[in-house]
């Protein structure tokens, strides 16, 4: 084990600075997704029948998660261009650029007239905006977790960096209580103006996140890089060129945990509403229980990774994934509320979870000061691309070609086979210097 290089006073945020940075990641991150997880909502209840209602409703919901991912696809864009210029200009500027992007596109949604209003051109400017909030979510997460841990104590980086993604369940607790509200009302409601309601509210909470953001100031890692002028020309070119194969080990990483969360909270939704006849409620109940227990087991497995490192839990997550794939929709089939809600539950902390947590700072340990941004956002958002986005179409398109989900469970275990082997080829970073 390498010994852990501690940083000196110079090179971290006072306690009361640092507690600034960290609450204003949170909220602005938790703002973020919000944004993002109420558009996979809307895909899996909404989207089907008022942007694309001219398809059969299987093609429809095809149409609706297909234009779910492509924000999804629109992320490693984000990524990159928001990490070059957070790379060379700063962290702090690219993040209210991010949440002013995300919260504008997530308004205009909101504000949309529907397939029967304006026709092809109704889906045609709602996956525009998709597009615009991928593009938003792509540059945030890098910036909103390097404020933190190239501002803190060398040894609290895992359980730092986990504070910052407990804005994911915070932004999806949120997003689906909102949804849960306004889907009490009667379908026809709910589908005429109800839906609007989720989207056009972010614009107050955008609000809030920029006031708390425009307060920061820039990391200390970064300010000594620009005082040596050491400022990288092209870091996107440095990170694909010079360190591919830890860009290929984020990518990696990454594919099983965003996957499974975009199962549980999108697919599955569709999935027992439609294949199970189970109400709205009970799945959307069961995924804000899964996300507010995630708030706690998310920084104790940050914790954990600096104590036990990075790469064991790691190996925990991915195994516990593969082992589960096919239970879970055993359980769910049991179409018990009480072992739905617990299996949900379970699901998210120990295959999402458990990688979610310590992911913070590992991906960023895996590169340098200069092309951290860079390194770290396009890895992550490339496999987010990849695997989170099409996870719910791969899932849909699989269940009607089968007829059932054995093709969607061994799915999901080549992907924990493929973040194994990611871990394995990765070194530890959790006691090392950044």
């Amino acid at each position: 084990m390498a010994t852990l290089e501690i940083a000196s006073s110079a090179e971290q945020a006072t306690p009361a600075k640092l507690r600034q940075i960290v609450l204003a990641s949170v909220l602005g991150t938790a703002v973020e997704w919000y944004d993002f997880l109420i558009y996979g909502v809307g895909a899996a209840l909404v989207f089907n029948k008022l942007f694309f209602p001219t398809f059969d409703p299987l093609v429809g919901t095809l149409a609706a998660f297909g234009s779910y991912a492509v924000g999804f696809v629109a992320r490693p864009l984000g990524g990159a261009i928001f990490g070059h210029f957070g790379d060379r200009l700063g962290r702090k500027a690219m993040l209210t650029m991010t949440m002013v992007i995300m919260g504008g596109g997530t308004f205009l949604i909101g504000l949309l007239p529907t397939y029967s209003q304006i026709g092809i051109l109704a889906p045609t400017l709602l996956i525009l905006l998709r597009l615009l909030q991928g593009i938003g979510i792509g540059g945030e997460w890098g910036g909103a977790v390097l404020m933190v841990i190239e501002s803190g104590d060398a040894k609290r980086r895992g359980f730092l960096g986990s504070l910052v993604q407990v804005g994911f369940p915070l932004g999806m607790v949120l997003a689906t209580i909102v949804f849960a509200a306004v889907s009490k009302l009667p379908e026809a409601d709910f589908l005429a103006w109800g839906w609007r309601i989720p989207f056009l509210v972010s614009v107050l909470l955008v609000g809030v996140g920029l006031f708390v953001r425009l307060k920061l100031v820039e990391t200390p890692k970064f300010q000594q890089v620009r005082a040596r002028n050491d400022i990288a020309r092209l870091p996107i070119v440095e990170v694909l060129l010079k360190d591919w194969r830890n860009f290929l080990i984020a990518v990696g990483l990454k594919v099983t945990e965003v996957a499974w969360v975009y199962i549980l909270t999108v697919f599955i939704v569709f999935y027992a509403s439609s294949r199970l006849a189970l109400p709205r409620a009970v799945m959307l109940d069961a995924v804000l229980y899964a996300a507010l227990l995630e708030m706690l087991t998310i920084p104790l497995f940050g914790l954990l990774s600096d104590r036990i490192g990075r790469k064991a839990l790691y190996i925990a997550g991915a195994i516990f994934s593969a082992l589960f794939a096919f239970p879970l929709f055993s359980l769910l089939e049991t179409r018990d509320t009480t072992i739905i809600t617990l299996t949900i539950a379970l699901a998210m902390s120990l295959s999402h979870g458990m990688m979610f947590g310590p992911q913070a700072a590992f991906l960023p340990e895996l590169f340098g000061t200069k092309v951290r941004y860079s390194g770290a956002s396009l890895g992550c958002q490339v496999s987010a691309a990849i695997s989170g986005g099409f996870a719910p179409l791969i899932a849909t398109a699989l269940l009607a070609w089968e007829n059932g989900t054995h093709s969607i469970s061994l799915y999901m275990v080549c992907l924990s086979a493929i973040t194994l082997v990611a871990v394995f080829a990765a070194r530890e970073t959790a006691f090392r210097e950044l």
